[in-house]
């Protein structure tokens, strides 16, 4: 990633390799058109799946969404050519047990339950489970879910020994989420100045596209 694109991506958390060239491809365009990239990941799922994970300033990401950045980021990707196969394209929202990518995630949903990966040992460990106690500017607290005996109940990770973190699947979570996602598209109809329409609470927290690009 270059300099200038390091610094125009808030993430703590970045890909390495081929993934990070696609990103540096792909998050200039989402960016033009209202969007955040979350994650970008190739696998060899179904021959070979390009996942792009993106979601909107607001947290919000429908199906409707979903087409509009497949849509933009196709040509992005045919014009650098970044993957020699043929490739399923598979933009998606983050999800409910979304990842935790930037700081303002950790803030967003603290006091809800996480699995961590560091890069290095914190604690004598690299894997955690707990609640996000706080968030602060350099790192985040953690309440562990079972501390062993003779640890202490918290821990404090520092952002930049995080490798992976993603939230647990709990029953707060996905009211709380869904909870989230209403207000937020409702406040987004009121900033468009469209009629709220009577769809259920949350009934899009999750949306994914696929499409297939033959190279």
């Amino acid at each position: 990633m270059t300099a200038a694109a390091s610094q125009a991506d808030d993430r703590i958390i970045r890909e390495s390799g081929i993934d990070a060239r696609i990103a540096l491809i792909v998050q200039p365009v989402l960016r033009g058109i209202g969007f955040r990239l979350v994650r970008v990941h190739l696998s060899g799922q179904n021959g070979l799946t390009l996942q792009i994970m993106a979601e909107r300033e607001d947290g919000t990401m429908t199906v409707e969404d979903c087409e509009e950045v497949s849509r933009a980021v196709s040509p992005a990707l045919d014009v650098d050519d970044p993957i020699e196969k043929a490739y399923h394209l598979e933009v998606s929202s983050p999800g409910i047990d979304r990842p935790l990518v930037r700081k303002s995630d950790f803030v967003t949903w603290t006091g809800h339950l996480i699995k961590m990966e560091t890069s290095v040992l914190v604690a004598e460990r690299k894997r955690f489970k707990g609640k996000i106690a706080e968030a602060g500017e350099d790192d985040v607290l953690i309440a562990r879910d079972k501390a062993a005996y003779g640890e202490e109940p918290t821990v404090r990770v520092p952002y930049d020994a995080i490798a992976d973190a993603r939230l647990v699947l709990t029953d707060d979570l996905i009211r709380d989420a869904l909870s989230k996602d209403n207000r937020a598209r409702k406040e987004a109809k009121k900033r468009r100045g469209e009629p709220e329409d009577d769809a259920p609470e949350g009934a899009e927290a999750d949306a994914t596209e696929e499409t297939e690009q033959e190279m």
